[in-house]
């Protein structure tokens, strides 16, 4: 040994060397970042395009289904039960052409009865509806 040299420890250390794992953590971080695809918001949907030149007729036929605050449903301007509004919807689809459903919930209208609506609507393969009044509320 030289002279004034003193060891420190006498033992060997115990604690386990933690520089390589974590070098290794990072590494895999860095290629977890890499590889995730970034996040958009936009909805992709491939639209047929329409022949040039060609407008396509519009459906005369429609239905609108008012849901209002209380919850009341109002077909074409009558009030409808939810059975009523099954049976409706199943004579609609019946019809050709069949007739476009245009959903106007009012501004305050509570969610649940919206998604009971939109859930019947399912349960009865309705081909054609869509929200409308909709713009009235948009904020720019």
């Amino acid at each position: 040994m030289r002279q004034g040299f003193v060891a420190d420890h006498a033992n060997p250390i115990a604690g386990m060397n933690t520089t390589p794992l974590i070098d290794v953590l990072l590494v895999l971080l860095i290629m977890l970042i890499i590889t995730i695809p970034p996040q958009t918001h936009i909805v992709k949907l491939d639209l047929p395009s329409p022949p040039p030149f060609s407008v396509p007729p519009p459906n005369p036929l429609k239905n609108e289904l008012v849901i209002t605050e209380t919850g009341a449903l109002l077909w074409n301007g009558t009030p409808v039960s939810t059975q009523q509004l099954r049976e409706e919807l199943a004579l609609t689809q019946e019809m050709r052409p069949i007739p476009e459903l245009h959903l106007r919930p009012r501004p305050n209208a509570r969610y649940g009865a919206v998604d009971e609506v939109l859930g019947i609507v399912k349960t009865e393969h309705v081909q054609s509806v869509g929200f409308v009044g909709n713009e009235a509320y948009q904020t720019m």
